[in-house]
């Protein structure tokens, strides 16, 4: 665990007007374009999930954007120090829009409620339409403007990010609208600020990236697209020595642990976010497995993450306070919590 005392800054500019080609989109298969020590606050930014390409109600997905060219990612970061067996602890100190806009859309064959590539069906897709948020930052809201009625609505801001994650193992490169045990494209709004995200390292440097800001999104993210935006983030990124073993993405709050998992069909993405809870409860209380699988049955609770990418994600969360005396990951969420902290207060 890094120093707070000593705590290194980068500030990395992402290069918002270049060619989108040369922006990252897989998790794995590309070399670190930037390294850092463990314990570095990164003060950067990020694309939406169009890389900008919709600026308006009137641009369709299908005619603005290049299929290949979808979540393009900040990084990836190279952590020194990080191999295969160490934990990756990435604390969100801010994610904060870019823009007062975002977008939502419908995109052919994609989404819950419609047919797609593997649930094939004869009827037509449903219609495109693209729909316009303005965010207002300093109420922290999210204006919803009907698009066939007349019919305005107001939602909190919520923002976060959709894909966080390291490289696979095995030296495989995957896409960054797919989720699993390296992370990725989860799409859970548990991913916000004030969160710290543990992840499994599987290649030296972990090659860590992440993207796809929401400035809300419920859970599931039905439609397939949540209020999308470019965002500013500071991060604090840590390594673990010595850890558990971490088999899939572990979430800390303040109040809450918990545990995901991504593949189809959701049930087995339940079971996933269900048996690491069950063993990260068993590692914290020294209760055995047994034990530990009857208390959290009765004490989880389990948010819809996605139902529309390519894999599916859940998540199973337990109140610390249900859980007295635990201390996850030996305390290292409030290190990095007050490490956040005290730069913001100096920017």
């Amino acid at each position: 665990m890094s120093s707070d005392k000593t705590a290194p800054v980068l500030k990395y500019d992402m290069d918002h007007e270049g060619d989108v080609s040369r922006l990252v989109y897989t998790f794995g298969g590309v070399e670190g374009r930037v390294s850092i020590k463990p314990g570095t606050v990164v003060d950067t930014s990020s694309l939406d999930c169009f890389a900008g390409k919709i600026r308006s109600e009137h641009d369709h997905v299908s005619e603005v954007c290049d299929p290949r060219y979808l979540n393009p990612q900040t990084g990836p970061f190279f952590v020194e120090g990080a191999m295969p067996g160490d934990v990756l602890a990435v604390h969100f100190a801010k994610i904060e829009p870019r823009n007062t806009t975002g977008f939502s859309t419908t995109v052919p064959l994609f989404g819950a409620l419609t047919a797609n590539g593997f649930t094939q069906m004869l009827h037509a897709a449903l219609p495109e339409m693209t729909w316009r948020y303005d965010i207002d930052k300093e109420n922290r809201t999210v204006r919803y403007e009907a698009r066939q009625s007349e019919a305005m609505y107001t939602l909190p801001l919520d923002a976060m990010h959709g894909t966080v994650g390291v490289a696979p193992a095995l030296n495989e490169a995957r896409s960054a609208l797919t989720p699993g045990d390296w992370g990725g494209n989860m799409d859970t709004p548990e991913m916000r600020t004030g969160v710290t995200c543990y992840l499994g390292v599987n290649v030296e440097g972990a090659l860590f990236s992440f993207g796809d800001g929401h400035a809300r999104q419920g859970e599931g993210e039905t439609c397939g697209v949540a209020v999308e935006t470019a965002m500013d983030t500071v991060m604090v990124i840590d390594l673990i020595k010595n850890a558990p073993l971490v088999l899939w993405p572990r979430i800390e709050s303040d109040t809450e642990i918990m545990t995901t998992g991504s593949t189809k069909p959701l049930e087995d993405a339940f079971r996933i976010s269900h048996a690491q809870m069950v063993h990260w409860v068993a590692e914290l209380t020294d209760l055995s497995v047994m034990d530990s699988y009857q208390f959290v049955s009765q004490a989880v609770e389990t948010p819809v993450a996605n139902v529309v990418d390519t894999n599916y994600t859940m998540v199973a969360k337990i109140k610390k306070s249900y859980l007295p005396g635990i201390n996850p990951m030996n305390g290292i969420h409030q290190h990095l919590k007050a490490i956040g902290q005290a730069y913001l207060a100096t920017r």
